[in-house]
């Protein structure tokens, strides 16, 4: 994109901030790449961070499921056990700080929708009770064999994982009722065991503080197409839209600026446009 047309669009998403009483902060795994962690986007990330799963040729469909636990427990846990302990050791980047702080110049703050796992955002500072996981949290367990609906924390389970093998060592994370062996609460691919109660909450939360809100701006950061869950919330919201993806922008419209650009670099941007001023629409 041509250095004129940046600052023009650039401009534009500080005019469309400025305008809004609130913010929707829609983010996927781009924003998660951004602080360090490994990229899953096709075989190639993934068996790179998992050469075990490589060499057995397994897809992340094939792990990212609950029959793994069944048939190759360890396996599983491995994979997940490494993610959890990855995403505890990782600190959240810059970007999160510059998200809340565009937040905090809008009467009504942020609300997060994100398709990630990790619970970066409550370890960044942001207020759970203004987060809404899609697809669950790793910080969080339910039993495996389905004896009930309950959610628990995960901050007692220390995983011990032979990364080169992807496969757990210790013992299984149980389950504090039946005994069982306990499970990620995410949904995973053909998950139809998945625990959605603690997500359904959040959910009321988000729906309660969008009523509230007369002027809404979308920042989606780091969202791809392959599994469209937090563009198709985004896109739904009827409202100005600002795209930050580096692969999959797509064009501009009149209430959607697209920039096909790095989230630290895009949003970093955006913040010197606001404190530029001169923003008369």
């Amino acid at each position: 994109m041509p250095a004129t047309d940046l600052i023009d669009e650039l401009t534009r998403c500080a005019r469309l901030i400025e305008n809004a009483d609130g913010v929707l902060i829609t983010a996927g795994a781009g924003l998660g790449v951004d602080s360090g962690l490994p990229d899953f986007r096709g075989d190639a990330g993934l068996w790179r961070t998992y050469p075990a799963l490589g060499r057995a040729r397994m897809h992340f469909q094939d792990i990212a499921c609950p029959d793994a636990f069944y048939t190759e427990p360890r396996l599983a846990w491995g994979f997940y056990g490494h993610r959890l302990k990855l995403y505890r050791e990782t600190a959240p980047g810059a970007s999160f700080r510059i998200l809340d702080g565009i937040a905090r110049r809008l009467p009504a703050g942020a609300f997060v929708f994100t398709s990630n796992v990790d619970g970066h955002f409550q370890q960044a500072g942001y207020d759970p009770a203004r987060i809404m996981e899609c697809h669950g949290s790793i910080h969080h367990l339910q039993c495996l064999g389905g004896c009930g609906d309950d959610i628990w924390s995960a901050d007692g389970f220390v995983p011990v994982v032979d990364a080169v093998n992807c496969r757990l060592l210790g013992d299984f994370p149980r389950c504090p009722w039946c005994g069982g062996t306990a499970r990620p609460n995410i949904l995973m691919f053909g998950d139809g065991g998945w625990c959605d109660e603690r997500t359904r909450l959040q959910q009321a939360r988000l729906i309660a503080w969008r009523r509230k809100l007369d002027r809404l701006v979308v920042i989606e950061i780091g969202a791809g197409t392959a599994i469209p869950s937090v563009r198709q919330f985004g896109e739904s919201q009827d409202c100005p839209l600002i795209r930050i993806n580096l692969r999959e922008t797509g064009r501009s419209s009149p209430h959607r600026v697209a920039l096909p650009m790095r989230g630290l670099d895009a949003l970093s941007g955006i913040v010197a446009a606001l404190e530029a001023g001169h923003l008369d629409a």
